[in-house]
């Protein structure tokens, strides 16, 4: 039976107000049609995560003493150190935008368009625009379905999503500050009942790309975010909240080294982790052990969308969110459209 549980994901995300495409630019996507459950949901709420640049590699390097509650969410929950980005970019933007959509890049193939990674043409642009057509998204199924998202993110770039969807995402916090906008992660889940919380960490990216992404700065920078995560750790235990949340632990990217991951060709740029924890999930399990059948690690590849076989996938996560809600895939997405991908052994 396929575990359903509330999703924490740390992504990247932020709010601009919206200026509309041209009428002739994208096609209208007309009444949106009510989305229902296809099944009965295992959770009440999903938090999903995404830790900007956090590198598997930094978890070996600073081992259980250095990172003890990341080490312990992996121990604790279902996970693989060799989940993949998506094939065409090992940015933000782009790989964030593919979480929230379902979809490749590539708009010529079905992606969403955005290929960009710049603050200034974020705020110029739409997903829509990008596309060439209207994408749908996590967001607009949950609303759909008359369920509730918010979205905390630490880059200005990331208000596309809300220039895109508007009011299909109830909340949009944008901080510079990730302590601070810890603080209102975990306040908004004592407060609210949402059925998905969508939380983007920008402070190791930040460092890496100042000081390296092998330097003493990049590690301490994970430390912080290991220690953020603890406290939020124990906020999901307080009464009310205990054994209701699922978080879903990804990145956008790795890093290799020096002070970019630009090259998609590079596999510690392409390589993440990707990890589950919560009710139901499998404790201590393997993510390619769990979905044998249709997993595969890639080794030290990086497949393409058309492989028998593919890898997890950061951009699993909008399908792997909607499943566990009990709700059906992202229209028009691409990646675990079957909602396949499972986090508990039969």
């Amino acid at each position: 039976m396929r575990t359903r549980a509330t999703v924490l994901l740390l992504a990247s995300v932020l709010a601009l107000p919206t200026t509309p495409a041209p009428a002739s630019a994208v096609p209208s996507p007309g009444a949106p049609q009510p989305v229902t459950r296809t099944a009965d949901p295992a959770t009440g709420s999903v938090l999903v995560i995404s830790v900007d640049g956090l590198s598997p590699r930094a978890l070996t390097q600073l081992g259980r003493a250095g990172a003890p509650h990341l080490h312990r969410f992996l121990r604790q929950g279902a996970s693989t150190r060799n989940a993949r980005t998506v094939v065409e970019s090992t940015s933000t933007l782009p790989n964030h935008t593919s979480m929230v959509t379902g979809r490749r890049v590539d708009a010529s193939t079905g992606g969403h368009g955005v290929t960009w990674n710049h603050t200034a043409q974020a705020e110029a642009e739409t997903v829509h625009r990008a596309a060439g057509e209207h994408v749908d998204s996590l967001f607009t199924t949950l609303d759909a379905a008359g369920a509730e998202s918010a979205v905390f993110v630490g880059k200005p770039k990331f208000r596309l999503w809300q220039r895109s969807w508007g009011r299909t995402i109830d909340r949009m916090t944008v901080r510079r500050d990730d302590a601070r906008l810890a603080r209102a992660v975990r306040r908004d889940l004592r407060r609210h009942r949402r059925e998905l919380r969508f939380w983007h960490v920008a402070t190791p990216d930040r460092a890496g790309h100042r000081a390296g992404f092998r330097s003493r700065r990049y590690l301490a920078a994970v430390e912080q975010v290991d220690a953020m995560l603890g406290r939020l750790l124990r906020t999901l235990r307080r009464p009310g909240l205990r054994g209701t949340v699922t978080v879903l632990l990804t990145s956008d990217h790795g890093a290799h080294a020096g002070r970019s991951h630009d090259d998609e060709a590079t596999r510690g740029n392409q390589r993440v982790i990707f990890a589950a924890l919560g009710p139901g999930v499998s404790r201590g399990a393997d993510l390619y052990a769990l979905n044998s059948d249709h997993r595969r690690a890639p080794g030290r590849s990086q497949p393409g969308y058309d492989a028998e076989v593919p890898p997890v996938r950061n951009a699993e996560v909008a399908n792997l969110a909607l499943d566990l809600l009990g709700l059906p895939a992202v229209a028009d997405s691409e990646i675990n459209a079957a909602q396949d991908l499972v986090l508990t052994s039969p």
